[in-house]
């Protein structure tokens, strides 16, 4: 999973996005609503935000009546120390999805985002299944013909984002933006490897052809009746 935080403390923006990271989402961290519209420009098809109303350039109410006008479709959590309720009916009204009050337990807001996640991809379950292939968004897992693949986190976030986008050709380009401020230093050449690797662990249980190369342009996932 994807997920664009803004928050302006420090000492809890690090503690989100560290946790997150440990169940293997992708984390763009940002401090200021500035900075989140950058982001949220290259990295539009983020699959949750976690926004604090209280930012220290303009407020979250502000970046999300932006965000909504530019047309922007992704679920918004709101994430404040207001504890007013005109509060958090402002910040619905426009154009967030649901609200944590500070302090909260990080197992509340993990679960939020993932029913966040699920309505807006209209899935009744954290289940996104594309031929033989099923991707566990709530376990962080992949399967193939119902075996669980043993991945590493690096080997997850790539293969999560090919299945999410199996509608398309994806570039090497797009998947090192994808990891962006996921701490680990990608380049095209480490892509290489780590599709590599994939193919290995996907052969141990067929033959089929699952992650195709697409020369000069990237990798998408064959589905039965597209060309290789």
């Amino acid at each position: 999973m994807q997920v664009v935080l803004v928050e302006d403390n420090e000492i809890l923006n690090h503690h989100l996005s560290s946790q997150l990271k440990d169940r293997n989402h992708t984390v763009y961290a940002d401090k200021t609503a500035s900075a989140c519209l950058q982001t949220i420009q290259k990295q539009p098809n983020a699959d949750v935000m976690i926004i604090d109303l209280g930012l220290p350039d303009f407020d979250g109410i502000t970046l999300i009546k932006q965000i909504r006008r530019k047309e922007i479709n992704v679920p918004i959590l709101i994430l404040t120390a207001r504890g007013d309720w005109q509060d958090k009916v402002e910040g619905l009204n426009a154009g967030a999805d649901d609200y944590l009050t500070k302090p909260f337990q990080f197992e509340e807001l993990s679960a939020r985002l993932e029913a966040l996640v699920r309505r807006y991809q209209g899935f009744a379950s954290s289940q996104i299944k594309v031929e033989d292939l099923t991707l566990d968004t709530q376990a962080n897992s992949i399967a193939f013909h119902g075996n669980l693949l043993e991945l590493t986190a690096l080997e997850y976030q790539i293969f999560q984002y090919l299945i999410r986008h199996h509608q398309q050709v994806v570039s090497k380009e797009q998947i090192a933006n994808s990891l962006y401020d996921s701490g680990e230093e990608v380049n095209h050449n480490n892509i290489e490897v780590i599709i590599s690797r994939l193919r290995k662990k996907l052969s141990a249980y067929s033959d089929e052809k699952i992650i195709a190369t697409i020369r000069g342009q990237g990798y998408r996932i064959i589905q039965q009746g597209s060309a290789s």
